[in-house]
């Protein structure tokens, strides 16, 4: 286990809070498949799971993720949202937010969303998320995890775009930043579930609105400017035939001159 990650200090930190239930462990192949298993068994939501290592990991669009032990911790939580499983795409988006707003806090690193859910660092990649429905008998619930590096150094980076809190020069505690940023988390998912609308805030964080794009489906190329994100989260882009909103897809900022 991470020495420097304090799991008492964890849960004073979010002592009263929805995170009723927090776990660190040393290692796993999967803390979201291990929520996802917990919940299919009966665990209530609010269950936090945290680790030192995964051998498992897995990011968005099926991709694999793996980084040394004592290097970055994964991190998923357990929840029950009360709002349409169409809406739910929202999840991966305000986990993002959550992971800005507790790096900035704990760090003052300046770091930001390349949408949909990437936490960049001058366009170098901080922190992974995958969010995950899953099935119960007492109804649906969601597993809302994310990798965050915390201490990789430059020869132990998996590709040459990701960077590290400690290779951006910050010294915070580990379990100061995940405090944070499961602080921030909770205050998003609580607005959300309640009804918010959150398209401002992340507009705020997120630095693909206002850039020229490419957005790759499959083998369709659609080349033009991000404007913003619809109601169900999707980026707006507007092209020479239009707008179009995406759910789905590559996209990459295209630096104008």
């Amino acid at each position: 286990m991470n020495a420097q990650l304090d799991v008492e200090a964890l849960r004073l930190a979010c002592r009263g809070g929805l995170w009723r239930d927090i776990e660190v462990v040393a290692s796993t192949g999967s803390t979201n498949a291990d929520l996802a298993d917990a919940a299919r068994a009966g665990d209530e939501p609010g269950r936090v799971l945290l680790a030192d290592h995964q051998s498992a990991g897995r990011g968005r669009l099926a991709r694999t993720w793996e980084a040394p032990p004592g290097t970055s911790v994964a991190c998923s939580v357990l929840v029950a949202p009360r709002r349409s499983m169409a809406e739910w795409g929202w999840l991966s988006l305000l986990v993002g937010m959550a992971v800005v707003d507790g790096v900035r806090a704990a760090t003052g690193v300046q770091v930001g969303l390349k949408w949909p859910n990437d936490v960049l660092i001058h366009d170098r990649k901080l922190c992974g998320i995958l969010c995950e429905s899953v099935p119960t008998d007492a109804g649906a619930r969601a597993v809302l995890g994310f990798g965050l590096n915390t201490d990789l150094r430059a020869d132990q980076l998996p590709v040459p775009t990701a960077t590290s809190l400690r290779l951006e020069g910050s010294d915070a505690a580990p379990s100061a930043v995940l405090a944070a940023v499961l602080q921030a988390l909770e205050t998003w998912y609580t607005r959300w579930d309640a009804g918010a609308d959150l398209r401002a805030s992340y507009r705020q964080r997120c630095t693909t609105i206002g850039e020229d794009v490419v957005v790759q489906i499959g083998d369709e190329r659609v080349v033009g400017t991000a404007t913003g994100v619809d109601a169900s989260g999707g980026l707006v882009v507007t092209t020479e035939l239009g707008e179009r909103a995406f759910v789905a897809g590559d996209v990459t900022h295209v630096r104008r001159g």
